[in-house]
């Protein structure tokens, strides 16, 4: 069985959060690029991710597929890359991951998109409505320098990403906890070098 690890992608999608991860691991990996529609739905690939998305990794003959859950077994399959607390000290680590790839990708999607909860019915939605949310998500960036204490994880990888976008896009607003959170991050080698490896793979527009 290889040891090899392989990455599928598309560098205009949410495997820029994976992107960044595996280089801030440090690890050897390789790259397959699938374009939108016939690419991913093709039998070859579906047979990774039955949706028919990427992120993907293949590693070990194992397959992990969502963005969080690549992250975080990722910061467990390289120890030595110290992006996971210890396990005894992961609550925070994995509350705020998961918040963000729960909560935070949805209330996101739905703004994006245009569609709003009626206040009568937030509370048979996960995320009640996206104000609590992003109150919620400003909370938690202000509560020690990284998302899970005073050392960087996997956790601010995914956490941040979607701050980052959210702010690009107009889904979460520019709040200054949000601005200087991002700053802090988003200017590490690893993070400025993934960015340039996707943006070298955008195809040029016609």
């Amino acid at each position: 069985m290889t040891d090899e690890l392989i990455f599928f992608t598309n560098p205009m999608s949410r495997g820029r959060i994976v992107r960044w991860m595996l280089e801030e691991t440090g690890c050897a990996y390789r790259t397959e690029i699938l374009a939108f529609g016939p690419d991913m739905k093709a039998p070859g690939y579906l047979a990774v991710n039955p949706m028919g998305k990427v992120p993907a990794i293949l590693h070990k003959g194992k397959i992990v597929t969502e963005g969080a859950a690549v992250c975080a077994y990722l910061a467990d399959a390289f120890p030595e890359a110290g992006l996971a607390p210890p396990p005894h000290d992961r609550a925070a680590y994995y509350r705020w991951m998961f918040f963000a790839a729960g909560p935070v990708e949805a209330a996101l999607s739905n703004k994006a998109f245009g569609f709003e909860v009626p206040a009568d019915r937030q509370r048979a939605i996960g995320y009640g409505s996206i104000e609590n949310v992003v109150d919620t998500l400003d909370y938690a960036v202000t509560q020690s320098e990284y998302i899970a204490g005073d050392r960087f994880s996997a956790a601010d990888i995914y956490v941040g990403s979607q701050i980052g976008w959210g702010m690009m896009f107009g889904t979460l607003e520019k709040r200054p906890a949000f601005e200087a959170y991002w700053q802090r991050i988003s200017t590490r080698p690893a993070a400025l070098r993934a960015r340039e490896i996707d943006d070298a793979l955008v195809p040029p527009k016609a």
